[in-house]
């Protein structure tokens, strides 16, 4: 993905890209790309969490601590060494348990035993599978952040806050949209004759 920005996924093509990890595929040389669920289920807790890809194959059982009657996160990102504490929902923390007793991964242990450049390359694998460009493992939470923007009325403030983003513009520019406020505006002026 050298110097290629990356677009955010809509909601199938995540939605395929995790069906076709999981079920393995021939890619166009005719090569056998296995399935690979350790990569899915990274790759799917990245878009429910938001993390970046690095954060996520990083983490352990024991970076989700119980905080009353909730769970959250108790990391510290790798890029930008800020704290992160964001709640953890029940389900997502289901599923994680779920996935380390399959695979005997202990509390303390990394979840996950694959480097950030394995999953790149798979994904890119899949990527060209499908068709699709301009993919790569931001292009999931890029997904997360716009499905957290279009399904809360627009609040560039609220992705800010789970982005973690220092300026509502750094995430604007981000999400490659403007403000409700613009869009609306826009979408009333037209202005087109007969």
């Amino acid at each position: 993905m050298a110097n290629k920005k990356t677009r955010a996924l809509t909601e199938d093509e995540y939605s395929l890209i995790i069906k076709t990890i999981r079920e393995g595929f021939i890619d166009k040389e005719g090569h056998k790309i296995k399935p690979n669920q350790r990569i899915a289920i990274a790759l799917t807790l990245q878009a429910n969490l938001g993390l970046r890809i690095g954060d996520v194959i990083n983490l352990r059982l024991t970076d989700i601590i119980k905080d009353g009657s909730r769970y959250r996160l108790d990391i510290v990102e790798q890029k930008t060494g800020k704290k992160r504490e964001f709640t953890v929902p029940q389900e997502v923390y289901t599923y994680i348990q779920s996935y380390a007793l399959e695979r005997g991964v202990k509390p303390s242990g990394r979840l996950f035993d694959i480097t950030v450049r394995q999953v790149q390359k798979h994904l890119q694998k899949v990527a060209d599978y499908l068709g699709l460009e301009r993919i790569g493992t931001h292009s999931v939470r890029k997904y997360f952040s716009l499905s957290i923007y279009n399904n809360n009325g627009y609040n560039v403030e609220l992705v800010r806050q789970l982005l973690q983003h220092s300026t509502v513009a750094v995430t604007q520019h981000y999400l490659s949209v403007q403000s409700r406020e613009c869009e609306q505006a826009l979408q009333k002026h037209i202005k087109l004759p007969s």
